[in-house]
């Protein structure tokens, strides 16, 4: 059997795609596993590190807002979806996949839409709570629809073939303990550990917030909390801290990244983060009260409505970006830690909406489709 993957532009995207490439291999030794997308993208190193034949088919995304740098932009975009056909059918060709993929990105598209009109057996994967433009388009043609949230499943618009099945989580997220991760962080167990991150890249306003709740946590609580700044502030969040005095403080940890996140959430309290559709899935497999800071600067403003998921169950507390400050985050956790109970009440309900079965439910629906295929 031989399968294609298009995924790409997020790790959002490219850790459900390698996730669900990893329970085809294992229900299938020897399916042959091939992914498609962007060679300038994250996709290309995360894929070809994890041992699979990569494919590259350049897609962007159209830039609305008309800016000279902009326009610029279009212009390419214009010319690769041009391209995107052809190359999709020569990609196609080559790999003469069984089983075609979509798991989000604009590189899904033109892939998944080709191989849909060859009559290839199709499927998709929206992470999200609000489906993009590309998945609700493609969900009319392909065999099966995979929905990470319920709420997806009517603004799909395929509710006939939608299943829900959550968004695939790394493993580790579920072999952690918690005693061990707050033990080799040196935390004693009534200590509250905050942990907060903007994205690998990082969010200006995230950033200049965390700085003013650092520094009253400094002030008034003995916290400990780690901050990810991203690698694009790094830089200016490293001038705001030493401006605020908050830098070299052994309970107010600053980091570029965060490389050892399933621990590092399983010792958390609180966390604090945008709400992107992995992140949220990480958060409710680990079962944490978060404070969420949904980015304005996404498509069809997908992240609020992940966010809005979680809050509705009493898991999560949403601040838009645009209603954000020092003081409302303050006022926000203060109001949070001082009740213990009510912390580890919010992990209850973010729990709920895990499926730690997820992968196990996208391959017992795929399985009857792939009975005749060798």
């Amino acid at each position: 059997m031989k399968v294609l993957i298009a995924a790409g532009g997020t790790a959002g995207h490219i850790n459900p795609a390698l996730a669900m490439a990893s329970v085809i291999r294992a229900h299938c030794p020897d399916a042959e596993i091939h992914f498609a997308g962007r060679r300038k993208g994250m996709e290309y190193g995360l894929v070809t590190k994890a041992g699979y034949a990569f494919h590259p088919i350049e897609v962007n995304g159209i830039q609305r807002r008309l800016t000279p740098k902009n326009v610029a932009r279009n212009v390419v975009a214009l010319y690769h979806l041009a391209l995107s056909a052809p190359r999709a059918n020569a990609i196609l060709k080559e790999v003469q996949p069984d089983l075609v993929i979509g798991a989000g990105g604009y590189v899904s598209g033109p892939i998944v839409q080709a191989a849909a009109r060859k009559g290839i057996l199709t499927a998709i994967h929206e992470q999200n709570a609000f489906p993009g433009v590309t998945n609700k388009i493609l969900a009319k043609s392909v065999d099966v629809v995979f929905a990470a949230m319920p709420d997806a499943v009517e603004r799909l618009g395929a509710a006939d073939k939608t299943v829900v099945v959550g968004n695939p989580v790394r493993a580790e997220i579920y072999t952690q303990d918690r005693t061990s991760a707050r033990q080799a962080l040196g935390l004693s167990a009534n200590r509250i550990m905050i942990l907060s991150f903007g994205g690998s890249l990082g969010a200006q306003r995230v950033n200049e917030v965390v700085a003013d709740l650092a520094q009253w946590e400094l002030e008034q609580k003995n916290f400990y909390h780690i901050h990810a700044t991203g690698s694009i502030e790094k830089d200016d969040f490293a001038k705001l801290s030493a401006q605020k005095k908050i830098d070299g403080d052994p309970r107010f940890v600053i980091r570029e990244y965060i490389d050892d996140m399933p621990r590092l959430l399983a010792a958390a309290d609180l966390v604090i983060s945008r709400a992107g559709a992995l992140t949220l899935a990480e958060i409710a497999a680990m079962g944490r009260a978060s404070v969420l800071i949904p980015s304005p600067n996404v498509a069809e403003n997908h992240q609020y409505h992940n966010a809005m998921q979680l809050q509705k169950l009493g898991a999560a507390v949403v601040v838009e970006e645009k209603n954000l400050t020092g003081e409302k985050l303050i006022e926000i956790v203060d109001g949070l830690t001082r009740d213990p109970a009510k912390l580890m009440e919010m992990g209850v309900k973010a729990k709920a909406l895990s499926q730690p079965d997820s992968l196990e439910k996208i391959w017992k629906t795929l399985e009857p489709h792939l009975k005749n295929i060798k």
